[in-house]
């Protein structure tokens, strides 16, 4: 369980700070990409952010990106 609620901080924590434009979105999918498996509910949510990323290798992110992208994390750590 110490490492579910590891990624839940570090979740919350990478998507704040994108948020408030203090890391880049390379620096975020790059993050989501390497994220290891997880028990439910978690798995299914991370391998959907790692997938997003992947598929979406944007350099130039318009505000409906970022507010996917910031989605997409969000339901990482959704209760």
């Amino acid at each position: 369980m110490n490492r579910t609620a590891d990624l839940l901080v570090s979740a919350k924590t990478v998507h704040d700070k994108y948020r408030a434009g203090r890391i880049e979105r390379e620096t975020v999918r790059e993050w989501a990409t390497r994220l290891g498996s997880y028990p439910e509910p978690h798995g299914a949510r991370v391998k959907a952010s790692a997938e997003w990323f992947r598929r979406n290798r944007n350099d130039e992110v318009d505000d409906e990106m970022k507010r996917q992208d910031l989605a997409v994390l969000a339901a990482i750590f959704a209760e």
